[in-house]
């Protein structure tokens, strides 16, 4: 039904499940096990060309702004249950590469741009505060300008590779007297004296995902370092947020359909009271929903993808995709996991896994509430 992709897509699907299956499942559950990947796996996939597909040539990317590379590594990481570890390479190629490549300019493209592209460099953005989450003009992290560099004070939480990333890209306040346009972006460095990592945050799911708290005390930042134009930051945010929103909503419905695909091969297998789950009339019924779920889903996420690189997706489009799929994941995920009784209650079934990361899919890249609150928006309400 999905007329969405051409053969070099597939071709591209297949290179990157083959490179999942074995690169990133043989190691999977020992990553899950100690709270973090290994930063190799960003350089690995690099060097097939699994990051910085948008990234110009020049600079060793792949040159395609075609968002439909993108979609294809969401839709294979779901497939093989990597939601932690894969988190960290799609936060990487959907969310901050696109600010480098816009923001950059020639003296700083030559600087980060290569590595970005090579996954040498990991990446990060930190806009999240402790007390600040959705609303990103209350942001509180100050920028004061000395010369030509900014001193850095603030902190930052719920930061996905916080702690392998080399370039963290900081939303800040430059001018605390303005709001919106008070706002800026600064990349600071690895290693950058007065940065500091917290702890690796201690999540209910996504355990492979190096989740972190950031700490600036006085970082003096070059204004070298700053992204585009001082004070354009809270433009520039949301501009690349339906971006952000969609690549959730397609990793969403993707998860969906994997738990589908689990579900049906289980209980094929599994029997009880005599005969198999499959041929009970609720396990049936159960599943024929989802599966009309995840169809129906999947169909306007497709028609999202495509006014993306059309670069006509709205705001609003890409909050209904986001709010719908995020939902229809866990939902989804909850079914199915009731159909695997009580061994999908148990770690070792990608049910389980996929159970606890969908929770906070919902939550991360803008609340559900406030993907409803834009779409009224966008009815004049």
């Amino acid at each position: 039904m999905r007329s969405l992709y051409t053969d070099d897509h597939e071709a591209f699907r297949d290179s990157f499940a083959t490179f999942v299956q074995k690169e990133l499942s043989p190691n999977y559950l020992d990553w899950e096990e100690a709270g973090i990947a290994p930063r190799e796996i960003f350089a690995t996939a690099g060097r097939y060309g699994f990051v910085g597909m948008a990234v110009p040539e020049q600079y060793g990317g792949g040159g395609t702004k075609d968002f439909r590379f993108n979609a294809v590594i969401c839709e294979e990481l779901a497939a093989a249950g990597i939601s932690g570890a894969g988190l960290g390479l799609t936060l990487h190629n959907d969310i901050t590469t696109p600010y480098f490549i816009e923001y950059c300019n020639d003296e700083q493209a030559q600087r980060w741009l290569p590595g970005v592209a090579s996954g040498e460099l990991i990446t990060a953005i930190a806009m999240t505060e402790p007390g600040t989450g959705s609303d990103l003009a209350s942001i509180t992290t100050t920028a004061v300008r000395d010369g030509d560099q900014y001193v850095l004070n603030g902190s930052k939480t719920f930061i996905t590779n916080g702690i392998n990333a080399d370039l963290v890209i900081v939303a800040c306040r430059t001018d605390p007297a303005a709001k919106h346009t008070g706002m800026s972006l600064l990349v600071v460095e690895r290693g950058m004296p007065g940065f500091e990592r917290g702890r690796n945050l201690d999540k209910i799911g996504m355990h492979s995902q190096d989740t972190a708290e950031l700490y600036f005390n006085d970082v003096r930042v070059p204004v070298a370092n700053r992204l585009g134009d001082e004070g354009k930051a809270f433009h520039y945010l949301t501009a690349n947020l339906a971006q952000e929103r969609l690549s959730i909503a397609i990793t969403g419905v993707a998860a969906a359909r994997a738990a589908l695909t689990w579900t049906v091969e289980y209980v094929k297998e599994r029997k009880a009271f005599g005969q198999s789950i499959s041929a009970f009339q609720n396990s049936k019924f159960v599943l024929a929903e989802v599966k009309t779920s995840v169809d129906v889903a999947q169909a306007y996420v497709d028609q999202c993808i495509l006014r993306l690189n059309e670069s006509t997706l709205s705001p609003s489009e890409a909050a209904e995709a986001k709010f719908w799929c995020t939902e229809l994941q866990k939902t989804a995920v909850d079914r199915c996991l009731q159909l695997f009784g009580g061994y999908g209650y148990m770690t070792e079934y990608p049910i389980a896994r996929a159970y606890a990361d969908a929770r906070v899919t919902s939550i991360y890249g803008g609340t559900t509430e406030v993907m409803k609150t834009i779409i009224a928006k966008s009815l004049g309400l």
